[in-house]
């Protein structure tokens, strides 16, 4: 509804105040005509929408400057209109062959002209049309050069609307009342509604908000406080609920049985969480697992009539799936990344760690004292085969360096004769060849 309101003196005139004249009526059946086709439909928009344009000064189209505020207005509102609309009057003086034609034309320009054609419309087309003509007729030239004129008047007003406000706002005011429209099964009215209304009239207490139910399922929420709407939503929301197969719930225990326990999803609707299902172990009794009150997980297996087939044990097998696939994806790019940083770090011939070599040194001395092809210990020297070892010519590497070696013939130290036996032992071990014969194994 488009409310115009023409007073008197918005054009210098004296007059009483009375109600709406054929001015008025008029002039707002053209702004309303103009913005109408713009309005969101009802599914998108269930608001009543009323719009009051108060003329308190006219030299120009009146109508077309309401069409212009009201565009903005519901804007500022934020209702989805389709697009910006703005108006222009033009005008037209006529003179044999020769015309003139007049954008938004002022009050003399409308008594004394001959046409007044008013365009209202967004950038795409036009949404609204009026003319007053004052002369026989117009030629098809006048009209398109009019139409033309009033296209490019008519742009130059959207951008100047558009600088100021190029949109429905986002968020509207606090004080502006909401309304929310739901559909529920019709199934559902009735539990909506409850006994003698009841439940409808509960929530409506609760809330404050104004709910209003057809027989078709649709529920509109009504209310000018934010938090209330809200509130009446959800609880609109759990008393119509449906569960869905395959869909996780949150529920709550609300009688525990030999067989299982029944849990709540939503209000006035719950499902049987039998023995088998609540755990992967066996369980020998429910209560062992569960208590009256206890909020549970649960997932729905089936839903057969009225019946609703829990399970608690399928989440932790789901969930227990999902963290053995990702533990070897971890564990994997883990030991790439240190794999990647260490070959980048290493230089070209890296350093053995030490445990490799201490792995293969003997744990005790046994693996030392297997001899092969070699004599007996206490056999006498020279009964082996080879050449009789040098001893003069043996370097002595127990010699201080620098100290000059004992001539031959030299008495030698005490020490000498023990150094002597251990290397006769040596060479018996050999097999009795030297260290270039290549006989028997050592």
């Amino acid at each position: 509804m488009l409310h115009y309101n023409f007073p008197p003196f918005s054009v210098g005139e004296t007059g009483r105040m009375t109600g709406v004249g054929r001015r008025e009526v008029g002039h707002g059946a053209l702004a309303e005509r103009s913005i109408s086709a713009v309005l969101p439909s009802a599914e998108d928009s269930p608001y009543s929408i009323r719009i009051v344009s108060d003329i308190l000064e006219s030299n120009g189209s009146s109508s077309m400057a309401s069409v212009c505020g009201a565009s903005l207005a519901l804007y500022d509102s934020g209702i989805q209109l389709k697009g910006s609309v703005a108006g222009v009057a033009m005008g037209l003086v006529k003179e044999g062959d020769n015309y003139a034609i007049l954008t938004d034309i002022a009050g003399a320009e409308d008594h004394y002209g001959d046409m007044d054609f008013k365009v209202a419309g967004t950038r795409k087309g036009i949404t609204a049309l009026q003319m007053d003509i004052k002369i026989g007729g117009l030629t098809r030239e006048i009209l398109q050069q009019a139409m033309e004129q009033a296209r490019q008047g008519r742009i130059f007003l959207l951008d100047k609307m558009d600088a100021v406000l190029d949109g429905p706002r986002h968020e509207r005011s606090q004080y502006a009342p909401r309304i929310e429209t739901v559909m529920i099964p019709t199934d559902k009215i009735r539990d909506l509604i409850g006994k003698g209304g009841a439940t409808i009239r509960g929530i409506v207490e609760q809330t404050g908000a104004k709910i209003d139910v057809d027989d078709t399922g649709r529920v509109s929420v009504a209310s000018s406080d934010a938090d209330g709407l809200k509130k009446a939503l959800a609880m609109i929301s759990d008393i119509t609920a449906v569960p869905e197969i395959g869909k996780v719930y949150l529920g709550k225990v609300v009688r525990l049985a030999e067989f299982g326990a029944f849990v709540e999803l939503f209000p006035g609707t719950d499902g049987l969480l039998h023995i088998s299902e609540i755990a992967e172990h066996r369980v020998k009794e429910v209560k062992d697992e569960l208590r009256e009150g206890d909020q549970v997980m649960v997932k729905v297996l089936a839903i057969e009539g009225n019946r609703i087939k829990l399970s608690r044990k399928a989440l932790i097998k789901e969930q227990k799936a999902k963290l053995v696939q990702s533990a070897p994806l971890e564990e994997g790019a883990a030991t790439a990344a240190v794999v990647a940083e260490e070959t980048e770090a290493a230089p070209a011939a890296p350093a053995r760690p030490r445990h490799e070599f201490d792995d293969r040194q003997p744990k005790s001395n046994q693996s030392t004292i297997l001899i092969e092809g070699g004599e007996d210990f206490d056999e006498e020297e020279g009964d082996g085969e080879g050449e009789e070892f040098d001893e003069e010519n043996e370097p002595n590497f127990n010699r201080v360096d620098g100290a000059p070696a004992q001539p031959a013939g030299a008495a030698r130290p005490a020490a000498t004769a023990a150094n002597n036996n251990n290397r006769r032992r040596r060479r018996r071990r050999t097999g009795g060849r030297g260290p270039g014969s290549g006989g028997g194994q050592s």
